[in-house]
Order: structure tokens, then C-alpha cells, then sequence
């Protein structure tokens, strides 16, 4: 699997760079620079890009820039974008197209070497990877006046927070260590109380629960 990174700091890429080869990854390039990476992203035709948000000239989010305007080229090309910061606006701009293969993480993450990878496999195949602490916020930016959401269970919540970070059934079965078959009612249940449609796609079970999350209030 080829991939393009994007990260201004020496350090932080250099890590990255040995990180993605010691799981097997093929670093196509490794760039420091918004105008490097919009090369990179055209000419080597990637199968994931994972991009630092802010990325010289601008430091501003340039690198998500240059992602977005990668995937309006390419439609679909995986991103996996990292952010020192929760920006529920970088969130929401990923996940605009609704086509999947977009990932938003802290890069607090990276540190997790199986988490971190575990995204970027994700994202690669065409899933949605999103930080706990982004959920997190849209959760309880909701929670205190939605009727909906205050109507799940404890347990609903916590399947509700990981469905929304991109894992599947079987995943959340697992971290939860309860039977697959609990976690399909449990997903059953969400999407009946939040009046969304049920979905046996996992991404697009992702986006519908990130769109209600983050709809206007």
C-alpha cells in the first residue's frame, strides 16, 4: 500500500515515516510543504494520503486543503488527516462528500502505533476513522438539549460513540467483550431513537450518525 505523508516537523515525520515501514507500508512520498504535497498527490497517485493539518505556506490548514481539492480530482482517494487540535470544522469539511475514505485524528494517536495504523487501514480500505474527542464533542455538544440522544442508554451511548468512529459490529463487540449479536440490537436501537435510516454498510452507518451529531441545532 503506497502512501503520500504530509508533516512540516523533521521529527514527527521521520517517526511516521519508520512507523508506516515497520507495518509495510510503501512510503511513496514524504513531504513538508503544501505545494509539495499537491505535487505528490498528482503525480503519484496514491492509495492513502495522511496529511498534517496546517502545513507551510500558511500554517493555516493548507494541508487539508490540498486533500480536499486531491479527493475533488480523484474522487474517493483516501485521507487520513491529523490536527494537533479538535476543529469540528476540519471534521465537517472531510466528511462533506458523504463517499467515505476519510479519517480525522489527534496526533496524540500516533503514539499508539496499532491504533494509529489500525486508521490508516481503515481509511485505505474506504472506511471512516474519526478521534474519540471529536465524537466526543459532538456528543455532549448535543446531549443537554436533544431529545433523542437523552433517550439512549449508557450502553447505547458507548456502542453509539464507536459506531461513530468507524468501527464495525464485530469490532465493538470485541472492545466491549459482549456477543456480536447484542451489538446489532444495541445498533438497532440507536438508529431507531435517531430516526435514521438502519444500514448494514459500515461507512454509511458512520456518516448518518456523524451527520445527525453535527446537524444544526
Amino acid at each position: 500500500m503506497r502512501i503520500v505523508l504530509a508533516e512540516d516537523l523533521f521529527l514527527l515525520r521521520d517517526g511516521l515515516v519508520r512507523l508506516l515501514e515497520a507495518y509495510d507500508f510503501e512510503i511513496a512520498a514524504a513531504v513538508e510543504s503544501g505545494p509539495e504535497l499537491e505535487r505528490a498527490l498528482a503525480e503519484l497517485e496514491p492509495d492513502v494520503a495522511v496529511v498534517d493539518v496546517r502545513l507551510p505556506p500558511t500554517h493555516t490548514d493548507e494541508g487539508l486543503q490540498c486533500a480536499l481539492r486531491a479527493r475533488r480530482d480523484r474522487p474517493g482517494l483516501p485521507v487520513l488527516v491529523l490536527s494537533q487540535h479538535v476543529e469540528q470544522l476540519y471534521a465537517r469539511e472531510l466528511l462533506a462528500d458523504g463517499s467515505g475514505g476519510v479519517g480525522y485524528l489527534l496526533k496524540d494517536r500516533v503514539f499508539d502505533a496499532e491504533q494509529f495504523v489500525d486508521a490508516v487501514r481503515r481509511v485505505a480500505a474506504g472506511g471512516t476513522a474519526m478521534d474519540p474527542q471529536v465524537i466526543q464533542q459532538l456528543l455532549s455538544r448535543r446531549a443537554a438539549d436533544d431529545r433523542p440522544l437523552a433517550r439512549l442508554t449508557p450502553r447505547e451511548r458507548e456502542v453509539l460513540e464507536l459506531m461513530a468512529q468507524g468501527r464495525s459490529n464485530a469490532a465493538i463487540a470485541g472492545q466491549l467483550v459482549v456477543t456480536e449479536r447484542a451489538i446489532a440490537k444495541h445498533t438497532s436501537n440507536i438508529f431507531t431513537k435517531l430516526d435514521l435510516e438502519v444500514s448494514d454498510d459500515d461507512n454509511r452507518r458512520v456518516l448518518a450518525v456523524l451527520a445527525y451529531l453535527d446537524r444544526e441545532q
